[in-house]
């Protein structure tokens, strides 16, 4: 159980740095809410262990697949969710878009730059349902140079909030369930900081967040969900939102927060209330009692105690207060609000999603199914062409240095992630009209009810995935895959670099028997 979560390195420095970090992915039983269970999980531990670094660094992780229990996947993979990985789409992490899964017993080295980005990112399997069972952890980067630094006063290990779901069964039967009746796994409880309770459970301590009066506090806030939002408030305190998903925004103040799967967001909070106890809330959206009566959304809690309070829960209440709307935040000015225009596009699609085969989603009438050949490994053989993809329906190809408009009637509140990318939100769920001058950047934006267009510019060849985060649609086929600048990827300048190891991966996991993949 970890009331606080460990950094993995932080070495402050002026210049780049490489950092090598030891990743093993094991079996374990862990009780985060109190409910022992088997897991599979970064370095023993959830949330794994957070990688810090400085702005501009670049990173060798040695990931080691330990994996053993039968009754969840062996194989692995893992997506470093935010991250561009210009050249290096091979690294993204998603299996069967950028890779082969890592076989059980073996190492597999990512090696990718942070290029420049700064801000929070994250980690997670990218295997069928497998990040539900634990394979989750925090990534941030630091930026000694922070132009929103004057706005708050501390900014450490100790300011990092992780928010996730917890299921006491094991994602594979979880998902054979929801194959099987429909419904979606309901999550058992909610944990901030790797600790939660659910209904009949034993009382475990809360995390405990520490703050002195009088200094202001950059909370760096991680969804590492499979499925719900949920919902961040400090009880009797304001925030300023500055920072979504990696990209810094003008400090906008609200009283509570939908962090949406898989969104990042950065607030500062002035400690200046009375030396005292205080709630801070995170009850998750999505599931409810009826279908799992362990789950209790206000048990989601954790405590924000001044120095000098006494060492008690809270007796404060939740005050009803403005809540964070994206439409209200602009990119900060050195992020060039508005960069991309306010012109037609080079390229639109419109992605229709439907369920007329339940649990299952399609996207323009077809279910994503994962290819047999990975979709990058299919454009560095040469494909190039619509027909030259298998699956062909599943892969739209992008041409380069192109302005691309994604637009996507609302259908429910799914949280589209497009990985290689942030993206401009022009046109907010429910908004009446676009805005081209300073819409919200980022790589998480939920679909709800109205129609959501996002713009971003083709500037990356790879191959990469737009999917719903919630895992449990992503499974039931609620994704496509860009296969962006095609014949950039295997030739000149942004032509994607191999590794030995990475091209290893496909022939060392075709050759497993099918229980181990």
């Amino acid at each position: 159980m970890l009331a606080f979560l460990r950094i993995a390195a932080f070495i402050p420095s002026a210049f780049a740095a490489q950092h090598v970090f030891d990743l093993s992915i094991v079996n374990t039983k862990l009780a985060p809410d109190g409910f022992v269970r088997d897991t599979v999980v970064p370095n023993g531990t959830f949330p794994g262990p957070t990688f810090a670094v400085n702005k501009g660094d670049s990173v060798v992780i040695h990931t080691h697949n330990k994996l053993t229990d039968a009754l969840m996947r062996r194989s692995t993979s893992i997506h470093w969710h935010g991250f561009f990985q210009a050249r290096t789409s091979g690294m993204d992490g998603p299996s069967f878009v950028n890779q082969c899964p890592i076989a059980p017993g073996t190492t597999f080295d990512y090696v990718f730059d942070t290029a420049g980005q700064t801000g929070n990112y994250w980690y997670h399997s990218h295997l069928s349902t497998q990040y539900c069972d634990g394979l989750r952890g925090a990534f941030v980067v630091y930026d000694p140079n922070d132009p929103l630094k004057s706005l708050y006063d501390v900014d450490d290990a100790s300011t990092i909030i992780t928010l996730a779901e917890w299921y006491h069964v094991l994602a594979p039967a979880g998902q054979d369930s929801f194959f099987k009746t429909g419904i979606v796994p309901v999550q058992d409880s909610g944990l901030i900081n790797g600790v939660g309770r659910f209904n009949g459970g034993p009382l475990v301590p809360y995390a405990v967040i520490t703050v002195k009066q009088g200094l202001r506090y950059r909370f760096r806030v991680f969804s590492l969900s499979c499925r719900p939002f949920m919902t961040l408030s400090f009880d009797n305190h304001t925030f300023d939102v500055i920072e979504l998903d990696g990209v810094e925004h003008d400090p906008v103040p609200f009283q509570n927060a939908d962090v949406y799967a898989a969104q990042r967001i950065s607030v500062v909070l002035h400690a200046n209330q009375s030396v005292d106890n205080y709630w801070i809330r995170a009850p998750p959206t999505g599931g409810s009692s009826a279908n799992n009566p362990n789950f209790n959304s206000s048990l989601t809690l954790a405590i924000l105690r001044y120095e000098g309070a006494p060492a008690v829960e809270p007796t404060t209440v939740n005050v009803p207060g403005p809540k964070m709307d994206d439409g209200l935040m602009h990119p900060i000015a050195s992020e060039r609000p508005g960069k991309l225009g306010s012109g037609p596009p080079d390229f639109a699609v419109t992605l229709n999603i439907a369920q007329p085969n339940l649990p299952f989603f399609d996207i323009n009438g077809i279910s994503y199914q994962s290819p047999s050949l990975p979709a990058l490994l299919q454009l560095l053989s040469g494909a190039s062409k619509p027909q030259d993809l298998i699956p062909s329906e599943n892969l739209i190809l992008l041409p380069p240095n192109s302005i691309v408009d994604i637009s996507i009637p609302g259908t429910g509140a799914h949280p589209f992630h497009l990985h290689g990318h942030n993206f401009d939100v022009i046109l907010q769920s429910n908004a009446g009209t676009k805005n081209f001058v300073n819409p919200p950047r980022r790589d998480v934006t939920p679909i709800n009810g109205g129609n959501t267009t996002f713009r971003f510019f083709t500037d990356n060849p790879g191959a990469w995935f737009l999917h719903c985060h919630i895992d449990w649609h992503l499974e039931a086929g609620l994704a496509v895959v860009f296969g962006e600048a095609p014949s950039a990827n295997r030739a000149g300048p942004q032509s994607q670099i191999q590794t030995a190891q990475w091209k290893q991966l496909c022939p060392t996991y075709d050759a497993l028997a099918p229980e181990f993949q």
